[in-house]
């Protein structure tokens, strides 16, 4: 799966890996069971639901897409752990400066933070990226359904709008 990343984005949402089914069509978060588009919309991150094939359209809402283990597809427990590439995202962060990095589950953010899942309460972190501000988030695979709630999506899109309003951009107003 390609990055998603351009300077100037006000939010990159971090993943683990794409699922075999995003891999297979080539999109980011497009099992048809997880959560993902209809919580961007939802909370008011994207102003209608995309598909997952319109994923290059995100930055024009601020919004960029990466994950940690880029160069695997499969579940989380599945990848082996020289997948786990948390330089090459601190690299990432540092050469496109986004304002927020939020990782879509908490193994991602543990791999790449150093602390373990346990310790990751869902919401910003005090720990930072390159500058950046670092939140944890409920992941909305199918998979993490029992552990899933929106609020730490709502309070993450209430942060974007007001850093965007900071900033003259209008969230969720593009394409």
């Amino acid at each position: 799966m390609p990055d998603v990343l351009q300077p100037g984005l006000t939010l990159l949402l971090v993943g683990t890996a794409p699922s075999r089914i995003s891999a297979a069509q080539r999109a980011y978060y497009a099992n048809p069971t997880n959560k993902f588009w209809r919580v961007l919309h939802e909370v008011g991150l994207t102003p209608r639901r995309l598909s997952p094939h319109e994923y290059p359209a995100l930055p024009g809402y601020g919004i960029g897409l990466t994950d940690v283990a880029k160069r695997h597809s499969g579940v989380d427990s599945a990848l082996p752990t020289a997948a786990w590439r948390p330089a090459e995202l601190l690299d990432k962060v540092g050469r496109y400066r986004p304002r927020l990095v939020a990782f879509t589950s908490k193994r991602g953010a543990s791999e790449t933070l150093g602390v373990p899942t346990g310790r990751l309460p869902y919401g910003p972190q005090p720990h930072s990226l390159q500058g950046a501000e670092v939140w944890v988030l409920p992941s909305t695979s199918p998979l993490g359904h029992t552990h899933f709630t929106l609020e730490p999506w709502r309070a993450l899109a209430r942060r974007v709008a007001e850093l965007q309003a900071l900033e003259g951009a209008s969230p969720a107003a593009l394409p």
